[in-house]
């Protein structure tokens, strides 16, 4: 039914009071452009979330929350208690003031990290009273796990100041705990500013915040999260949105400088990586690579280096969140979706799991090579696009021209068919020595006749 005058009206007069009153539906394009630059942590979109019950799994956390998204769960509440001790640990070396107005600084950059998608709860209300309740709750549970995080990762240096039976801190939690700890610090939304934890650390050691600060955060973060860089591999990257970011930066990040990849041209077509076993009947190769980045791949002289790939019952988790927040996050790339799209065009069953991981390529922990070979077929690929990778493209396309070439067949077919096994190789050896014996007995048979012929 069409819209009558009078409604329409109506609409148009809201629609020009908003614009008239500056609300925020109507910023210009570069106040818009800062609040998104600003937010880098969001809520799962259902038509993602709903892809697959695992994918679902993979963008909750397990046994903590961290920061105001989960926050009140009742699933995660028996952590909140430890928290709550890990605090009250922190306030033997430091008052509690001093954490608390150093978050209070910086509350509203660490609002604006969690964009929109920040409930109302947490935003600052009208009415006095309530506005500095939700800046109290909010500044609270910032400060809260925060400092929950801090314990975690420097419990080297007060190791001593929890029990050996502590069930978070101590022996039992580092093996039963931790992991889903460290899992939990790498979904998407359940992610705490790197600047609140810069903050928290510098009341800590009171000192000022400072670029070198910022290294040992990006340098925390990673090492409790199982990244043990070598050299400097992140020393001069700024300080990371949060853990998800530091640690998508360490898995693409090279040479002391951010990769620039330039984006393949449009009218320039993509080939299709081959299967493992379909490289290999070509006389391909396969090799580790000597770093873990994920885009140390280099194709040279028909071998194939790769960086080795740990698949355990974590990857899923990961790598879904990683992917998510490239998809959401504008200005992270695509780097880690390109690399799991890479990997599925190559592996397509269990037999290609296995050549891999007899080349100490793919290191899986899964129990089972067929497993595997699922996450990387199903789950992983499902949604995803490959992104503009210009060295990803060219690699597959020279791999794909060596795959198509006969003459490569042909000579891996018989190194397959007669030099695999080493009988055969012998009897091929003892059956050319026989050849060139009779050959050269029959030479030294003719020549006293050819001799004589000639005379």
């Amino acid at each position: 039914m069409p819209m009558d005058a009078s409604s329409s009206s109506s609409w148009v007069v809201d629609m020009e009071e908003i614009a008239m009153a500056g609300d925020e539906a109507s910023r210009p394009a570069e106040t818009e452009g800062a609040r998104w630059a600003a937010q880098s942590i969001y809520r799962v979109p259902e038509w993602i979330r709903g892809l697959s019950s695992s994918h679902a799994a993979a963008y909750r956390p397990q046994v903590v929350s961290l920061g105001p998204l989960h926050h009140g769960d009742p699933r995660l509440a028996p952590m909140e208690e430890h928290k709550r001790r890990a605090l009250r640990h922190l306030q033997l070396r430091r008052p509690l003031e001093g954490f608390v107005a150093a978050v209070e600084e910086v509350a509203e950059q660490l609002r604006a990290a969690y964009g929109p998608d920040l409930g109302d709860e947490w935003r600052r209300g009208d009415d006095g009273d309530e506005k500095k309740k939700k800046e109290e709750r909010f500044v609270e549970v910032m400060v809260t796990d925060g400092c929950f995080l801090l314990e975690l990762m420097m419990m080297g240096n007060h190791r001593g100041d929890y029990l050996a039976n502590d069930p978070v801190f101590g022996v039992h939690g580092r093996v039963y705990v931790w992991p889903f700890i460290q899992s939990d610090m790498l979904v998407l939304e359940n992610q705490l500013p790197l600047l609140l934890l810069q903050r928290l650390l510098a009341v800590l050691l009171d000192i000022p915040p400072t670029v070198e600060l910022d290294r040992i955060i990006n340098h925390l973060v990673l090492r409790f999260l199982g990244r043990n860089l070598q050299d400097d591999v992140v020393d001069y990257v700024p300080l990371g949105h949060h853990p998800l970011d530091i640690y998508h930066t360490s898995l693409v990040y090279a040479k002391g400088a951010y990769e620039v990849r330039k984006s393949q041209p449009e009218h320039s077509m993509c080939e299709i990586m081959p299967t493992v076993m379909e490289m290999h009947e070509a006389g391909i190769k396969f090799k580790r690579s000597k770093t873990d980045n994920l885009f140390d791949i280099h194709f040279k002289r028909g071998v194939l280096s790769m960086p080795e790939v740990i698949v355990d019952d974590s990857t899923e988790c990961v790598y879904l969140n990683l992917m998510l927040f490239e998809r959401l996050h504008v200005g992270t790339g695509t780097l880690v979706t390109s690399y799991v799209i890479f990997m599925d065009n190559m592996i397509d069953s269990a037999k290609d799991v296995s050549l891999l991981g007899s080349k100490g390529v793919l290191r899986n922990l899964l129990g089972s090579d067929e497993a595997a070979a699922k996450l990387f077929t199903g789950t992983l690929s499902r949604g995803a696009v490959l992104g503009p990778s210009r060295e990803l493209h060219n690699l597959q396309r020279n791999v794909k021209a060596h795959c198509r070439r006969q003459l490569n067949r042909w000579r891996a077919n018989f190194v397959h068919t007669h030099c695999s096994n080493p009988w055969v190789i012998a009897s091929l050896i003892a059956a050319f020595l026989l050849l060139a014996a009779g050959l050269m007995q029959t030479v030294y048979t003719i020549l006293p006749f050819y001799g004589k012929g000639m005379h």
